[in-house]
C-alpha cells in the first residue's frame, strides 16, 4: 500500500508543480511575443521587399523543453491504450514558440525586421516518455533569412 500512495503523492507534485511551471513559461511566452510581433514572419521564399533589402543573414533560435513527471505518466498510460498525447501536444507548442522568439530576438539585436524562409524542426532528445530512463524532451529550432527593409 505505502508504494501506491507514493506513487499517488509525487504524481499530485508533479501535477502541482508542472502546472505551475507551465503557467509561467506560457505567461512570458505571451509578453516576448507581443514584443516582437513587429517582426515580420513568413515560411515563403519570395516576397515584394527582398528586392529593397540591402541586407540578409541567418537568424537562429532552438530551445529544449522537457516534460514533467505527472505529463510523462499520463503519456505512458496513453501510449499504452491509444489516442492524443495531449501533454506532448503542449510540450511541442511550447517549444515552437520559444524557439521562434529566440529567432525573432536574434534578428531584432542585429536590427532586422523580417525573416523569410522560415523552417522549424524537432527532434526528440534522451528517448521517449514511455521507455524506461527517457528523458521525455524535445529540442526545436527555427530559423530562417532574417532582411531589413523600409
Amino acid at each position: 500500500m505505502f508504494g501506491y500512495s507514493t506513487l499517488a503523492i509525487l504524481l499530485a507534485i508533479g501535477f502541482i508543480f508542472g502546472t505551475v511551471a507551465e503557467k509561467k513559461h506560457l505567461k512570458e511566452l505571451r509578453e516576448k511575443e507581443n514584443l516582437l510581433k513587429g517582426i515580420l514572419l513568413s515560411t515563403s521564399k519570395k516576397h515584394s521587399f527582398l528586392k529593397d533589402s540591402q541586407h540578409s543573414t541567418l537568424v537562429t533560435g532552438h530551445v529544449v523543453v522537457a516534460l514533467d513527471y505527472f505529463k510523462r505518466f499520463v503519456a505512458s498510460i496513453v501510449n499504452l491504450i491509444g489516442g492524443r498525447v495531449f501533454s506532448f501536444e503542449s510540450l511541442v507548442d511550447r517549444g515552437r514558440r520559444e524557439a521562434i522568439i529566440r529567432m525573432k530576438e536574434d534578428a531584432h539585436r542585429n536590427g532586422f525586421n523580417s525573416i523569410v524562409n522560415v523552417r522549424i524542426e524537432t527532434s526528440n532528445i534522451g528517448g521517449s516518455a514511455g521507455k524506461k530512463g527517457g528523458m521525455g524532451a524535445i529540442e526545436v529550432m527555427a530559423y530562417g533569412t532574417a532582411v531589413k527593409h523600409s
